[in-house]
């Protein structure tokens, strides 16, 4: 817990000043300039807040569950030490990722703006090849007792209905 310091500042700074500020601010508001246009209906701006918000919730989740359970950040450069399979991790192998797609599915119904509907499809194709190609090989080598039965039980987009056990997990923290 030495590092909780550092791993808290590095997590705000990055969050909102790197990834999550770059591709749910800034390359939103390079597409849409945050216009809604005009007649925009109240339920489908609700709708779209209410999808934000939803988004939101799983990606603030899982920065403070990096930063507490698996004393670390979601900077990859300071990953965490731990192999985290708690809370929402119980349910999506990627909760915060899922997180980040539905707050862009969010802006693009509240935008109603068909490039953010290209940027949503092409977030998700470069996240997938990301988690694919280089996050699961990645925790597959440094947890390689836990990772593997965490994979096995728990599904990377779609959440399971029932929370994951723990012993079931191979969560060792």
């Amino acid at each position: 817990m030495a590092n909780l310091g550092r791993n808290i500042a590095v997590s705000l700074l990055f969050t909102f000043l790197g990834g999550p500020a770059l591709v749910l601010g800034y390359f939103p508001w390079t597409i849409t300039h945050f216009r809604i246009p005009p007649g925009e209906p109240p339920g489908l701006a609700l709708a779209a807040a209410l999808l934000i918000a939803a988004g939101l919730i799983p990606l603030l989740e899982s920065i403070v569950r990096f930063i507490t359970v698996g004393h670390g950040t979601l900077v990859p450069a300071l990953p965490p030490e731990h192999l985290v399979v708690s809370g929402l991790y119980r349910y999506v192998r990627n909760p915060m990722y899922v997180g980040v797609l539905t707050v862009i599915a969010g802006e693009a119904l509240l935008f109603r703006n068909r490039d953010m509907v290209t940027y949503l499809a092409g977030a998700w194709l470069t996240t997938h090849l990301f988690v694919c190609l280089y996050e699961e090989p990645k925790l597959t080598r440094i947890f390689p007792a836990e990772y593997p039965i965490y994979k096995k039980n728990v599904p990377r987009w779609i959440p399971r209905l029932t929370p994951l056990n723990s012993h079931h997990a191979g969560e060792s923290n």
